[in-house]
């Protein structure tokens, strides 16, 4: 194949990507997430794309930890057509409830619709957690969550993922992962997984406001 070729098909994956980028950034901008107060209490909705972009607004979030029998968590790998934190690992999936929606209802559905785990493969999801943190991502943006934390054990661990949203999954050991991160360096973690797994492993302290 030629140079040319070679920078053609470059180029066209380039535009695919900026072209997917975009689109996220025209879908945050027509939804809207919950507002809250540090107790996580509503105080109205306010435009997702605006919650997270000049100095933000406090906004409800969940992150969901699934592990498997032998303990190990499975993380998702976010895909690179995300605005912030793209390609990333998290915790199995993150998001926002819409207004009038319970944390348990929300990853359910995101689990669902991310990786086609349907309720029937757990059943013992759990609100463990929840804390306050703020951090900014390069010049594109900020998360400022009171971020829920929900864990669930899956007795059948199939999934079928949607590449749009998750670049990749791996299982790896919990406990490990938090005493040895050296040994997964090549794993870039989302800061809000950092958090909890921090707090499920050391308790749950005070939330964390830091910037």
């Amino acid at each position: 194949m030629s140079d040319t070729a070679d920078a053609d098909g470059e180029d066209a994956q380039n535009e695919a990507f900026e072209n997917a980028r975009t689109e996220e950034t025209f879908e945050n901008a027509e939804q809207d997430v919950v507002a809250v107060d540090p107790d996580d209490e509503p105080v109205g909705l306010v435009n997702r794309l605006d919650a997270h972009t000049g100095e933000g607004t406090r906004h409800r979030a969940f992150t969901c930890l699934l592990f498997d029998e032998d303990g190990r968590i499975m993380l998702a790998q976010r895909a690179g057509r995300k605005r912030l934190w793209d390609t990333y690992w998290d915790g199995t999936v993150a998001s926002h409830p819409v207004e009038g929606q319970s944390q348990k209802e929300a990853t359910r559905e995101r689990l669902e619709e991310e990786l086609g785990i349907t309720p029937d493969q757990y059943d013992d999801l759990e609100v463990t957690d929840r804390f306050e943190y703020k951090r900014r991502y390069l010049d594109e943006g900020l998360e400022w969550e009171v971020c829920a934390v929900l864990q669930a054990t899956l007795h059948d661990t199939s999934f079928d993922r949607d590449q749009d949203e998750v670049e990749g999954v791996v299982w790896v050991d919990y406990e490990d992962l938090y005493e040895n991160p050296r040994y997964y360096r090549q794993l870039r973690l989302c800061p809000w997984f950092e958090i909890a797994m921090r707090r499920d492993f050391e308790g749950n302290e005070p939330l964390d406001q830091r910037e």
